[in-house]
């Protein structure tokens, strides 16, 4: 892992995909003079390009991100050429757990002055002790390998609100929507805006959710009825009376499900 030199300022990148986390990062980071910010990026994909073009010698990285979270960002990158790491997390006990036994040092949300600048700190000590760097490197090959393996629960997913984590059922989702660059996740009364694509929230879900539209995917057990239209799509209708219609391109997989369906239904 690449270090700043002995007594170079140091240089680091903000990654988070919440704005007022890079604003809160950076203000801290702007209070030490030993520390220089050389970019900030709002999300993995971003962050690979970033890493490469601009050398940090650390990265204070998000974990959980939409796309590509912060293992997906070290994974691309590569491990050899990643530069040194700050996790910032607001992950659960089994992550904090997985840090504490390593080297691999992180920050917890919210983010506090003197927690942070000792992140920094230790991570300076590290610079030029070549035996540590390797060390540090193999923990964080195995500590993506570890995260990587895990699967997201197909029970429940998690949306990002105001700087927490809410794990909401699969079985309570009605439908979810494609806004722009986020996707919108509706439950009942409520709907939760959540950065990220329609294809990559999709791979969190079980496979009872039926994408019908190139900007609509629906909970198939909260489907009321499905009707044929004269253009050839479908009228479909949920339990609690949305009506939608299918797309062109998505016309045949709601057939087979149709299909499927009554076959199972017999």
């Amino acid at each position: 892992m690449k270090t700043a030199e002995e007594g170079a300022p140091v240089r680091a990148l903000i990654v988070d995909d919440e704005p007022p986390a890079r604003r809160h990062l950076n203000g801290i980071l702007a209070s030490d003079p030993e520390v220089v910010v050389v970019g900030e990026c709002g999300n993995g994909r971003d962050a690979v390009g970033a890493i490469a073009r601009l050398k940090p010698d650390v990265v204070l990285l998000d974990i959980h991100m939409p796309e590509l979270n912060g293992f997906d960002v070290i994974a691309a990158v590569g491990v050899e050429r990643m530069p040194s790491v700050i996790f910032v997390t607001a992950y659960d006990e089994y992550a904090l757990r997985a840090f504490d036994v390593r080297a691999l040092d992180y920050v917890l949300k919210p983010v506090e002055r003197d927690r942070l600048l000792s992140a920094l700190q230790r991570a300076r000590s590290y610079r030029g002790d070549g035996a540590q760097q390797v060390a540090i490197a193999a923990q964080l090959r195995e500590l993506v390998r570890e995260f990587q393996e895990k699967r997201p629960d197909p029970g429940r997913v998690a949306v990002k609100v105001d700087g927490k984590h809410i794990f909401v059922p699969t079985d309570s989702i009605d439908w979810v929507q494609a806004v722009d660059d986020y996707v919108r996740v509706h439950v009942g009364h409520n709907s939760y805006l959540v950065r990220g694509t329609l294809n990559s929230f999709q791979e969190q879900l079980p496979a009872q959710f039926l994408r019908v539209h190139r900007s609509a995917i629906l909970n198939t057990d909260k489907l009321r009825e499905a009707a044929a239209t004269s253009q050839g799509d479908y009228l479909l209708t949920l339990q609690d009376g949305r009506r939608m219609h299918s797309g062109r391109s998505y016309r045949g997989a709601v057939t087979e499900f149709l299909r499927s369906f009554l076959l199972n239904d017999r």
